[in-house]
C-alpha cells in the first residue's frame, strides 16, 4: 500500500469510523464497475455514505458523482478534503 492509500484509509477510519477491511470489501465488489455510468457511481456513493453513517446532501452527492463520472476526481488528500467539505 502506498502512502496515498494509507493516508486515505487512515483518514476514513479517523473521520468516518470506517474499517479499512470494509473499504477493501467494497473496492473488491466494484473492481470491474463502470465508473462512467452515473447510476453505478451514485449507488456506490450512497452505499459508502450509509456505511460511514454520514448522510450527504443531494448537491454534494451530485458533485461527487459528476467528478467521478467525468474522471475529474482529485488524487491528493487536500483536494479530496475540499471536495467532501463543499
Amino acid at each position: 500500500m502506498n502512502n496515498f492509500q494509507k493516508g486515505l484509509f487512515d483518514k476514513l477510519q479517523q473521520n468516518a469510523d470506517i474499517n479499512p477491511d470494509d473499504v477493501y470489501k467494497v473496492a473488491d465488489s466494484v473492481k470491474h464497475a463502470d465508473f462512467s455510468d452515473e447510476k453505478t457511481v451514485r449507488r456506490l456513493v450512497r452505499h459508502l455514505s450509509k456505511m460511514a453513517n454520514k448522510p450527504i446532501s443531494k448537491s454534494k452527492e451530485d458533485k461527487i458523482v459528476q467528478s467521478i463520472v467525468k474522471n475529474k476526481m482529485p488524487m491528493d488528500m487536500q483536494s479530496l478534503n475540499q471536495l467532501f467539505k463543499k
